[in-house]
């Protein structure tokens, strides 16, 4: 297996339009595993005291319109 610093070297060594490609695959691999994150956490109630601040708020008045 090779190192982390073994890694960077061959991605500096890569053609501009390879790294363009693996910086994309990189990003697209990123947004699926936090997409993934907030839907594990939305799905446990780890955000429900947002929902349950956000109607307080409402209820009392004291939101505004953007």
């Amino acid at each position: 297996m090779q190192t982390a610093e073994q890694i960077q070297s061959e991605i500096e060594a890569l053609p501009h339009k390879e790294y363009i490609e693996l910086v994309h695959w990189f990003y697209e691999r990123d947004q699926e595993t936090w997409d993934r994150r907030i839907g594990h956490d939305a799905e446990s109630g780890r955000y429900d005291f947002l929902v349950e601040e956000a109607l307080e708020e409402k209820n009392a008045g004291k939101l505004r319109n953007l």
